[in-house]
């Protein structure tokens, strides 16, 4: 073998194809009895375990106010796993697994408890040689992280010795506002350091997100392109066609731009528009991301660059399904948006000028998250209008969800004698072009923790620009009484399309 070789094999491009595989670690849940823990984290563990990429010792923890023991814990990660696992069961996988798992009962404000599961934590320690590793993963609400964060450094299980570390990973909303939210950052940061914080947000997670870079800087037909002169104007949707359904004690007061712009959105835009890091590092990619976002206003005036919504009662799919207001537990005065717009600006050399379109909502035409980069006309046709007069604009878009991958829209001859030129596209899909299916967001995520990668993870600043992005337009909305009326199946109120009309252009209808 080379010197070079030697001193770093990671430089063999043979090697880099080799999965990365977690070190000698544990992860402690709290919150192990909501959905989120049933449904994706549970599963993503197993799902990790079962691609070989978590320790043999991996140890597994669970603490909730239920009166179980570690068997009960185990059968209810048993059947989570049957449920939502991605990978197929596997009984020999499954039982390496539960031979880690754990539970420690107990309420966050109980010292007790704290201190029960810190000898749990160094009985790992021992029994699985999980090396003082441990992630604690806060599936709770926002209000409990400083009562937990602060049992965790009473209880010295925040704390770091030698070699080993400690991480805490941080589930949305990262606050309700900027003042909230710098708050928040404070309290964790009291406790944790900034490079052992990991704020999930599982939309970068996604393969497609992350395709976005190679999309971009893998490729040289797009860079040149990509930019103000070309560009026209980007739309980010992120669409649901289901309601509320029993989330009412959670979205009351929230709305669709704090649950999704503030975080997902904005997230999507900075990956659409970062210059080229220096590298695919950490810091480089952070970076970049802040850049963009210091870089970012939202357009005026509000009334015109800004629409809200709320669904009513109605036909949906051939079934009747109620408006917000006649959800369950739901205020019947609530003025909180279901669907809400936004026209922001990124204000750099590369971007000024384009206008990028972000919407979010519930209850509209289909389930969908994309990115549509949408380009100018060309400045001269050389046809008869009629021959052009169903071509619409070129557009590269980014499904990122349901069905992940690209579409290119260009225009086309249309087969015949006479000169007639039509949209037509060419897709690639994930499902298509690769044998080997995605991983759900949150195994990246859960093994980008245990690695200490924090590539996708936002950090306090980038979380508290997006507020200030913001949080001007929230205050203009909650002075504007009740957000405009729309029906099940649409895409959003009366005010969302003539928020672009004003510009003259159109929503996509993905």
């Amino acid at each position: 073998m080379s010197v070079r070789n030697w001193k770093n094999p990671l430089r063999d491009p043979r090697d880099k194809r080799l999965p990365r595989i977690a070190g000698p670690c544990g992860l402690v849940i709290f919150g192990v009895t909501g959905d989120l823990s049933r449904k994706k984290l549970m599963p993503a563990i197993y799902d990790l375990a079962n691609r070989g990429l978590l320790p043999p010792g991996f140890a597994l923890t669970g603490f909730a106010r239920r009166d179980w023991e570690n068997e009960d814990f185990a059968q209810v990660v048993y059947e989570a796993v049957k449920q939502h696992a991605r990978t197929p069961f596997r009984q020999e996988v499954w039982d390496r697994l539960a031979e880690g798992i754990r539970f420690v009962q107990g309420t966050f404000d109980d010292d007790d408890a704290f201190d029960r599961l810190a000898e749990t934590v160094r009985e790992l320690d021992e029994q699985r040689g999980t090396g003082g590793n441990h992630a604690f993963y806060l599936s709770i609400p926002p209000g409990a992280f400083p009562v937990v964060c602060k049992q965790l450094a009473r209880s010295g299980l925040a704390s770091q010795d030698g070699d080993s570390w400690r991480r805490v990973v941080i589930e949305k909303p990262f606050g309700h506002d900027l003042r909230s939210a710098r708050e928040l950052n404070q309290i964790v940061n009291d406790v944790f350091p900034e490079e052992s914080v990991f704020r999930i947000d599982h939309y970068l997670g996604k393969e497609t997100v992350q395709n976005m870079l190679a999309l971009r800087f893998a490729n040289q037909m797009y860079e040149p392109i990509w930019n103000a002169n070309y560009v026209d104007h980007v739309q980010i949707t992120m669409a649901e066609d289901i309601g509320l359904g029993g989330r009412a004690g959670y979205y009351d007061g929230i709305g669709a731009a704090r649950d999704v712009i503030q975080n997902h959105l904005l997230q999507l835009m900075a990956f659409t528009t970062i210059e080229d890091p220096v590298s695919f590092s950490p810091r480089s990619l952070r970076t970049e991301r802040i850049k963009v976002l210091t870089a970012t206003t939202p357009a005026k005036p509000f009334d015109e660059t800004t629409a809200r919504g709320q669904y009513v009662g109605g036909w949906q799919g051939g079934q009747k399904v109620p408006g917000l207001l006649e959800e369950e537990g739901f205020p019947k005065d609530s003025v909180t948006e279901t669907f809400a717009a936004i026209t922001l600006e990124v204000n750099t050399r590369r971007w000024a000028g384009v206008p990028f379109y972000l919407r979010t909502g519930k209850r509209l035409g289909r389930r969908v998250t994309e990115i549509a980069v949408v380009f100018k006309r060309a400045p001269h046709l050389p046809f008869d209008q009629t021959s052009t007069e169903e071509l619409g604009q070129n557009a590269v878009v980014v499904r990122i969800q349901p069905d992940e991958g690209i579409t290119i829209r260009f225009g086309s001859k249309v087969p015949g004698t006479t000169m007639e030129v039509r949209d037509v596209t060419m897709d690639f899909s994930y499902g298509r072009a690769f044998t080997e299916s995605s991983p759900e967001a949150y195994e990246r995520l859960i093994l980008d923790v245990l690695l200490g990668e924090p590539s996708l993870f936002p950090v306090a600043e980038e979380i508290e620009r997006s507020w200030e992005i913001l949080d001007p337009i929230l205050n203009q909305w909650a002075s504007k009484g009740k957000p405009d009326p729309y029906a099940p199946g649409d895409w959003g109120p009366k005010s969302a399309d003539e928020m672009l009309a004003r510009t003259g252009r159109t929503w996509r209808h993905p």
